[in-house]
C-alpha cells in the first residue's frame, strides 16, 4: 500500500488553510500549526474576491461561504474634494460583478470546518513555530511552542505561510529582494452612521488619503501616511487627528469620537518584497512569507490563495502517491506563481511611487483627478479593466 508524504503547514491564515484543505482532500497528510488560539484579529484584510469566489464554488464551499454575514461592492470609488469618482466598476464582469467583504476570521473557519471532514488533517492551534530542524541541508520539521511546552513536529515537507513576518523565512538564508513603500497604514474603527450606505471606498486629501471598509455596523479604516510619520502624527494631540478625518469625511464628524485614545489606533507596516527563491530542501514558502504585498487593490489575501492552489496543484498528485517534494517538484510552484506576483507587485509600485506618492506630498488642496483620466473614466468598459485587474487578478488558477 502507498505511504503519502506528510506536509506541516506553518501559519493558519488564507494560504494555509486552503492549502490544508486542498492537500487533505487529496489524500496528502496535513498538519496545520497556527500559533494564536482563534482567528480572531482585526489586523486581517476582508476582501474575497471573484478569483477566491471562483475558487469556493470549484471546492464546493460557496454557498457555505455566501451564509456568512458580509456586504457586497460592485464599484470602487474615490472622493477628491467635492468630486467622486467610480474608478473600477465590477457591473458586467462573469461569473462574478462584486468582491465580498467577510471578516477573514469567518472565512478561515469555513475551511477549518471544512477539511476537518478528512482523516488526514490536523489543526493544532496556540502551536506557534519557533525554529526549523535540520538533518544535514534539508529541512526535516519544525520546534512549536504549544500550551504543553515545546515540541517537534517533523514531516516530509514543510511549508511556510506565516506571513510577512515570517519567522520561519528568517530562520533561513534565502535571499529577500527589498522593493520598498513611502507609506504606513493606520487601522482603526468607526461607527457607521445610519445612512451610510458603505458605497463610499476611498477619500483623497492633500497629504493623506483613507480607505473605508464597510463591515456593516462600523467601517475598519486605514489611514495612509508617509513612511516613518507615525511617532510625529502622535505626538500631536489626539484632537488635531478627528478633526483631519473629520475634514476628509465630514458625514464621519460624530463617529471620530470613539477614537478615545491613540491605543484606538493601530500602525501597520507596509512593506513590499519578494523572495528570490521561494524554497530549499524540505521547505516551501508561499503567500506573504514569500511576497509581501502593498495594501493596494486589497489583492494580498487573494493571492496568497492562488499561491496555495498552485501548490496543491503541483504537488497532491506527487505527495499524495508517496513521490519525494523534491527541489525540481518545489521550483515549479515558484515558476507558476512568480509572474503573477511580479506583475501586480509592478502595478501596486507604480502606483505608490508616482500616484500615491504625489498625494503624500502634496499640500494645500487635495489633488484632483486630470480632466482626461474623468473623461475615459465615464465609459463603463474601461472602468471594468481595473476592475478585472483587482478582482480576477493575473494567471489565475484553477483547482485541479
Amino acid at each position: 500500500m502507498i505511504k503519502p508524504k506528510s506536509c506541516c503547514i506553518v501559519g493558519g491564515g488564507p494560504a494555509g488553510m486552503m492549502l490544508g484543505y486542498l492537500l487533505a482532500r487529496r489524500g496528502v497528510s496535513v498538519t496545520v500549526l497556527e500559533k494564536h488560539a482563534d482567528f480572531l484579529r482585526d489586523f486581517r484584510g476582508d476582501t474575497v474576491h471573484p478569483s477566491t469566489l471562483i475558487a469556493l464554488q470549484q471546492i464546493g464551499l460557496l454557498q457555505r461561504f455566501n451564509e456568512l454575514p458580509q456586504s457586497r461592492i460592485n464599484r470602487l470609488s474615490v472622493r477628491m474634494g467635492d468630486v467622486v469618482q467610480t474608478v473600477a466598476d465590477f457591473r458586467g464582469l462573469a461569473p462574478f460583478d462584486y468582491i465580498a467583504l467577510v471578516p477573514q476570521w469567518d472565512l478561515l473557519n469555513l475551511l477549518a470546518e471544512a477539511a476537518k471532514q478528512f482523516p488526514h488533517f490536523t489543526l493544532q492551534m496556540q502551536h506557534e513555530a519557533t525554529a526549523l530542524l535540520h538533518d544535514g541541508d534539508r529541512v526535516i520539521g519544525v520546534n512549536a511552542r504549544t500550551p504543553n511546552g515545546e515540541r517537534e513536529f517533523r514531516a516530509d515537507l514543510i511549508i511556510a505561510c506565516d506571513g510577512r513576518g515570517s519567522t520561519l523565512r528568517d530562520s533561513t538564508s534565502l535571499t529577500v529582494e527589498e522593493l520598498g513603500a513611502p507609506m504606513d497604514v493606520l487601522w482603526f474603527k468607526l461607527p457607521k452612521p445610519p445612512a451610510s450606505n458603505g458605497e463610499l471606498f476611498g477619500v483623497i486629501g492633500a497629504g493623506t488619503a483613507i480607505v473605508l471598509i464597510d463591515r456593516n455596523d462600523y467601517f475598519q479604516v486605514a489611514y495612509i501616511l508617509p513612511k516613518g510619520s507615525d511617532m510625529e502624527l502622535r505626538s500631536a494631540p489626539l484632537e488635531k487627528f478627528r478633526q483631519t478625518l473629520a475634514s476628509l469625511v465630514p458625514e464621519l464628524k460624530d463617529s471620530t469620537a470613539a477614537i478615545q485614545s491613540w491605543d484606538d489606533v493601530k500602525t501597520l507596516e507596509v512593506k513590499v518584497d519578494r523572495l528570490k527563491t521561494w524554497h530549499q530542501p524540505g521547505l516551501l514558502l508561499i503567500g506573504d512569507a514569500a511576497h509581501a504585498m502593498s495594501p493596494i487593490g486589497g489583492v494580498g489575501i487573494n493571492l496568497a490563495i492562488q499561491d496555495s492552489i498552485a501548490a496543491a496543484n503541483v504537488l497532491a498528485p506527487v505527495l499524495a502517491v508517496g513521490g519525494e517534494p523534491n527541489d525540481a517538484l518545489l521550483s515549479q510552484v515558484q515558476r507558476r506563481r512568480l509572474p503573477a506576483v511580479k506583475k501586480v507587485q509592478a502595478l501596486q509600485l507604480a502606483l505608490q511611487n508616482n500616484a500615491l506618492s504625489a498625494v503624500l506630498a502634496a499640500k494645500g488642496e487635495a489633488p484632483k483627478i486630470p480632466a482626461p483620466i474623468r473623461w475615459l473614466l465615464k465609459f463603463r468598459i474601461l472602468r471594468n479593466i481595473p476592475a478585472r485587474i483587482i478582482g480576477y487578478g493575473f494567471d489565475r488558477e484553477d483547482v485541479e
